[in-house]
């Protein structure tokens, strides 16, 4: 019984993320896992795996738009490489949190053995995220954290990041379950219920403090140019392509910034000279810091291969290659088996190269423009450097990908998310949506329709200062999850160094 609830839930969890955002099935998913681990002495692995399988598998089932109906796989094929993609992302960020839960655990239901093991479970939860940040180039997409952005959990984003209010909101669940297991011992019962509110209250006072203060308020337009993806990079589409985001930016050049989504120019930078070189006279003469996306071509050696840019012209100044890559979108592992199995593995662009980790801002009249293109906005730590010396965040990306599916939805969370942590606003420039203007908090001031072609016009405002987390990052809250593993690793050790009976 229990292998068929731990992927129902998995799949529960998501729905605490958007576009649902009902948090409180996050807190029962997340309680109800840790109730499963303590019925059962062994399996935990496996457990934890199924669970992934249903995390993942509903959380990440926009994988299946791009692969079957841009990589033109068939409803067979695309359904088997999503389930192995779900069961590959399950085992590398589920599955140990099972496996070392196991081997670490103590023996037994006594509250202070309960107690030890729920601080453990928190440890490994919050450990497991972070691991989702880097390893294998990291998945870091289903936190918890991310459904509480409109709670007033969110409290705790600008202090420990989406890692450490991930963490404090598992401890949360685990508290209450541990009522439920030690019901019949007082003590524990008002400990578990102090526990998994002190959370909450604390981040309830942290709402009220503002660690950042406005400065300047300038005009910014984001183009939302809706370009049909199979059209998209085909050689004829390339000059209507640039005459849409033309058109619908004739009315908005007075703007301080002017932001195009990614590749909405299709043409390579070499062949297209004489477009950016008036483009850029346009911005000059206007005054204006105009940024938009475009596909580069460079020298690896003796040969050349693609990377996403995004550049500034006019007022804006700068060149930002896309760091962060999407497997099997943006480059492909085993390519040299998977090369050729559908389109999607064969366009241009999953052959591309990273920039560089340390690559500057942009620069504007306003101060640095901190960018991300698409996907990697979902890593905290890598926009976290870059907001530290930033006025404002800035987001390019096209989900045009995923179609009508939740991803786009999830995707403009997480962008929401890294406003929040670093006390900044952020101006999201998008294909087909959600193109938005986000406040320092987190909260959308102004979005554009999905699927329509259209110009958002709106202020931002520049902020002064920086938050907790931009200056001090995750490393506390890494410290404190690894401390979680102390209690069970003691009682372990006191059990084996009692004498036999």
């Amino acid at each position: 019984m229990n292998w068929l609830l731990a992927p129902v839930l998995g799949a529960l969890f998501c729905f605490g993320l958007a576009p649902f955002d009902q948090w409180w099935w996050m807190l029962l998913s997340i309680g109800a896992l840790f109730l499963l681990f303590m019925q059962r002495d062994t399996g935990h692995a496996w457990l934890a795996w199924a669970y992934g399988l249903g995390k993942f598998g509903f959380g990440a089932s926009w994988v299946y738009v791009s692969i079957h109906e841009y990589g033109n796989a068939s409803p067979a094929l695309a359904l088997l490489l999503v389930v192995l993609f779900t069961a590959l992302t399950a085992f590398l960020f589920c599955w140990p949190l099972g496996w070392l839960y196991g081997r670490l655990r103590n023996a037994g239901r006594t509250p202070g053995v309960v107690w030890r093991n729920a601080i453990l479970f928190v440890g490994l939860w919050g450990l497991l995220d972070w691991t989702a940040t880097w390893l294998l180039t990291g998945f870091p997409w289903l936190y918890a954290g991310n459904g509480l952005l409109d709670t007033v959990f969110s409290g705790w984003l600008p202090v420990v990041g989406i890692l450490g209010t991930s963490a404090l909101f598992a401890l949360s669940a685990v508290a209450l379950s541990v009522v439920l297991l030690c019901r019949q011992h007082w003590p524990s019962i008002a400990a578990g219920l102090g526990v998994a509110l002190l959370p909450w209250l604390v981040a309830w006072g942290l709402m009220k403090v503002e660690w950042v203060t406005p400065a300047n308020t300038h005009t910014v337009a984001l183009v939302q140019g809706n370009l049909d993806q199979n059209l998209k990079w085909q050689r004829d589409q390339a000059m209507p392509n640039v005459r849409r985001h033309v058109e619908l930016s004739a009315d908005h050049w007075d703007a301080d910034l002017l932001i195009w989504p990614e590749a909405a120019i299709t043409f390579y930078p070499q062949q297209a000279e004489d477009l950016l070189e008036q483009l850029a006279r346009q911005a000059s003469e206007t005054q204006t810091a105009f940024v938009f996306g475009i596909p580069g071509i460079t020298q690896i050696g003796d040969g050349y291969q693609f990377q996403n840019l995004a550049l500034g012209v006019g007022l804006a100044r700068g060149r930002f290659a896309k760091y962060h890559l999407v497997p099997f979108g943006e480059y492909v592992p085993f390519a040299f088996a998977l090369r050729g199995l559908i389109d999607f593995f064969d366009l241009p662009m999953s052959s591309s190269v990273p920039g560089r980790r340390d690559q500057p801002n942009l620069h504007t009249q306003f101060g640095e423009l901190a960018m991300a293109i698409c996907y990697e906005v979902a890593y905290p730590q890598s926009m976290r450097r870059k907001a530290a010396t930033a006025s404002v965040l800035a987001t390019i990306s096209n989900d045009t990908w995923f179609g009508e599916s939740i991803g786009p939805l999830q995707h403009m969370q997480l962008a929401r998310v890294r406003a929040r942590e670093n006390g900044r606003w952020l101006l999201r420039a998008t294909n087909n949506g959600v193109t938005a203007i986000v406040n320092h908090q987190g909260h959308i001031v102004a979005q554009l329709p999905q699927f329509q072609a259209d110009t958002l016009r709106g202020e931002f405002t520049v902020m002064q200062g920086i938050t907790p987390y931009t200056r001090h990052g995750s490393l506390w809250v890494l410290i404190g999850l690894a401390l979680c593993l102390l209690p069970a690793i003691g009682g372990i050790f006191a059990a084996r160094l009692q004498p036999q009976k």
